[in-house]
C-alpha cells in the first residue's frame, strides 16, 4: 500500500513540473500588453494598400513636402516672392541716324521712343512724369548724369521702382570728345556702376552730353553692352526761347514728328506741364510709344 501510494506521488510531482514548463514557454512567446503586433502576411497587406493608393489610417501624420516647406527666416516660396522682371521681346532696331524701327511688319512703324536728359533732379518733377506716362502705357528712357545720382540716390531708386528704364548720360555733363580717350571712357564706366550699385542693374543705354562723341567713345560704350544714341527729334525744351513755354515744348516735337522718331527732352518744370498734351496728340495721329527694352542693342 505504501508503495502504490509512492508511486503515485512520484507521478504527480512529475506532471506538474511538466506543467509549470509549458507555462513559462508560452510566457517567453507572448507579446507584451500595449504593443502592437505585425505579421509578415499584415506587412504585406499593409505595402499592396500603399501601392493602390488606398489611404493611410487616419491616424498617421501627413508627409511633408520638403521642397516647398519654409522654416521662419528661410526665402518664402516661389509664389510668395516677388514676381521676375518683366521679358520684352526685341522687335525694334535703331537705324544710323537714331530712328526706331521695326524689325519686321508684325511690329507697328508709327511710334516714338521717349528719354528724357540730365536728370535725377527733384522728386516731385519725376513722378509727374512718370504719372503721365503710366497715364499713356508709356516707357521711357531717363538718361542720368552720375555726379546727380551721387547726390540723390533715392531718385534713382525712384524711376527704376516705378518701372522706366534708366541710361548713361556721362558722370559729368561735359562734352566727352574734349576729354582723352582715357578720361571718356570713365565718364561712361563710373555711371555704369553707381548706378548697378544703386539699383542692381546696369544701364543699356548711352547718350553722350551735347550728343557730342567719336569712335573711341563709341568703342567704349559698345564694349559696355550699351546701344549708343543721341536723338532725332529734338523738343528745344532746354533753350530760352522754350522756356516757361509747355505749347513750344509740343509744337517743337510736332514739327519734326516721323515715324520712329527719337525724342530729346529733359527733367524741367515745362516739360512736365506739356508732357500729357504731348502724349495725346501723339495718340490722336495714330503713334505708340516703344518700349526702350524692346529695343535691340546693335544699331542697323
Amino acid at each position: 500500500m505504501f508503495r502504490h501510494t509512492a508511486v503515485l506521488i512520484i507521478a504527480a510531482s512529475l506532471l506538474l513540473s511538466a506543467c509549470g514548463a509549458a507555462g513559462e514557454k508560452a510566457s517567453e512567446n507572448s507579446t507584451p500588453a500595449g504593443e502592437p503586433t505585425t505579421t509578415i502576411q499584415e506587412e504585406q497587406s499593409g505595402s499592396n494598400l500603399s501601392e493602390t493608393g488606398e489611404s493611410a489610417p487616419a491616424e498617421t501624420e501627413p508627409a511633408t513636402d520638403e521642397s516647398t516647406a519654409t522654416e521662419e527666416g528661410s526665402a518664402p516660396a516661389p509664389s510668395e516672392q516677388a514676381p521676375a522682371e518683366e521679358k520684352v521681346e526685341q522687335t525694334y532696331h535703331m537705324n544710323s541716324n537714331y530712328y526706331i524701327k521695326p524689325n519686321d511688319d508684325t511690329s507697328p512703324s508709327k511710334v516714338v521712343l521717349l528719354t528724357f536728359d540730365d536728370g535725377p533732379k527733384e522728386e516731385k518733377m519725376i513722378n509727374s512724369l512718370i504719372d503721365t506716362l503710366d497715364k499713356h502705357n508709356a516707357k521711357a528712357i531717363f538718361f542720368v548724369n552720375g555726379y546727380r545720382v551721387k547726390s540723390h540716390p533715392e531718385l534713382l531708386k525712384l524711376i527704376h521702382e516705378r518701372g522706366q528704364i534708366v541710361g548713361n548720360h556721362a558722370w559729368d555733363h561735359e562734352d566727352l570728345k574734349k576729354m582723352s580717350n582715357a578720361e571718356a571712357a570713365k565718364q561712361v564706366t563710373d555711371v555704369q556702376k553707381i548706378v548697378k550699385d544703386t539699383i542692381g542693374e546696369k544701364p543699356q543705354f548711352f547718350r553722350p552730353p551735347f550728343g557730342s562723341g567719336n569712335d573711341a567713345l563709341k568703342a567704349t560704350v559698345k564694349k559696355k553692352g550699351m546701344l549708343y544714341m543721341t536723338w532725332s527729334n529734338g523738343s528745344l525744351d532746354w533753350d530760352k526761347s522754350t522756356k516757361d513755354k509747355p505749347e513750344k515744348v509740343i509744337q517743337n516735337v510736332l514739327d519734326q514728328l516721323n515715324p520712329g522718331s527719337n525724342i530729346l527732352m529733359h527733367e524741367l518744370p515745362w516739360t512736365v506741364e506739356a508732357l500729357d498734351e504731348l502724349l495725346t496728340k501723339l495718340e490722336q495721329k495714330g503713334y505708340s510709344f516703344v518700349d526702350p527694352r524692346a529695343i535691340e542693342l546693335e544699331a542697323r
